[in-house]
């Protein structure tokens, strides 16, 4: 049986007062004497009165109150990258002051999932870690509504919040490089929609931006690396990457360039099961900067990008939007952190440098 949720107007009537002074009550723009505020709690309280009803007030304003944020993998994955928790956190901070919620959208949701046509949203923040990149944008825009990109070639009337992917996996490519190491693989992120793991060909197009950027940077000091792509930017699939890297054709590198954080430790815990030792056989690198539980001794050399900053820039980018404001796009930089997963390759040890 439906319960009639009760109404301003109820709680006015029981307190004896008139109704725009109930509301007050609630809104706090008008002061009241505490007789008064004292007489519509007690009101309030007594019919189970919580509040205005959020539905009307987003009638009032014409706005549903609701950013949604598209995110390329399945959400469960997503909420074990510590890099996106930390990047939501940042965003909710950004728009603190809109008082609006998150919705949490695939950019492939399965059917019956709110899309992207349809889902009850003010505005949207694709993150380009995803190679639907394009398509979620067109249905978006045709929406009309406000859309920033985080990470993504957005093209031209579109405010992007990008990073120095390029540049930043040069640096700890040249780092690896000043070391003396040659033989050097890349595990990439995902590469291909869906997610495939597995070699890279030469010339093989790349669906994912972030991908495809840090290869390039990656490829600008070892033009000839071998790159394999794993499924997803996980512990597990950084391990089969490895395995797959360590067991691959020619002799095994002395260094492998991972393009997270935690394929770096995934890469990490293979090349120990293999009977070797990071960084005496094998460097290792990553990309995030974040905290991964599992590495320690080591410390892990790689890029400490700006995640949470990521996010509140998008969220102050939105939250302009929806003020009238056009705001401009914003390039991050990443910062390089020395670790003890890289040192000089055997070969420079005086070892043998022997493949497996």
């Amino acid at each position: 049986m439906n319960v009639r949720r009760a109404t301003i107007a109820d709680v006015a009537r029981l307190a004896g007062v008139a109704a725009s002074t109930a509301s007050v009550v609630f809104s706090g723009k008008t002061p009241v004497s505490d007789a008064t505020r004292a007489r519509v709690v007690a009101a309030a309280e007594q019919l189970g009165y919580t509040g205005p009803d959020p539905r009307a007030a987003s009638l009032r304003r014409g706005r549903s109150g609701i950013v949604g944020v598209v995110i390329g993998d399945r959400l469960q994955n997503a909420f074990r990258d510590p890099v996106t928790t930390v990047m939501l956190d940042g965003l909710a901070e950004g728009m603190a002051e809109q008082d609006a919620g998150l919705l949490l959208l695939r950019d492939g949701a399965e059917s019956g999932e709110p899309g992207l046509r349809s889902a009850p949203a003010d505005a949207f923040v694709l993150v380009g870690c995803s190679g639907r990149l394009a398509d979620s944008l067109a249905a978006i825009r045709a929406r009309g509504i406000p859309v920033v990109v985080i990470e993504g070639d957005a093209g031209e009337g579109v405010p992007q919040i990008r990073l120095d992917n390029r540049e930043a996996q040069a640096v700890i490519a040249r780092h690896v490089r000043d070391l003396g190491h040659e033989r050097v693989a890349l595990v990439t992120l995902q590469a291909s929609v869906p997610p495939h793991a597995g070699w890279i060909a030469g010339g093989a197009p790349i669906a994912v931006d972030v991908t495809r950027d840090r290869l390039a940077g990656a490829r600008d000091v070892f033009p000839d690396a071998p790159a394999f792509a794993a499924g997803a930017s996980s512990i597990d699939q950084g391990y089969a990457a490895a395995e797959a890297v360590l067991a691959g054709p020619g002799p095994r590198p002395t260094a492998i360039l991972a393009q997270s954080d935690l394929l770096a430790v995934g890469v990490i815990r293979a090349v120990q099961d293999a009977g070797m030792v990071v960084p005496d056989d094998v460097s290792v690198t990553g990309f995030d900067g974040v905290w991964v539980d599992g590495v320690a001794p080591l410390t892990l050399t790689t890029m400490v990008q700006p995640a949470a900053e990521k996010g509140r820039a998008a969220g102050a980018a939105i939250s302009a939007m929806l003020a009238g404001a056009e705001p401009e796009s914003m390039l991050l930089s990443s910062a390089f952190r020395p670790g003890n997963t890289t040192g000089p390759p055997p070969i420079s040890r005086g070892e043998p440098a022997s493949s497996v």
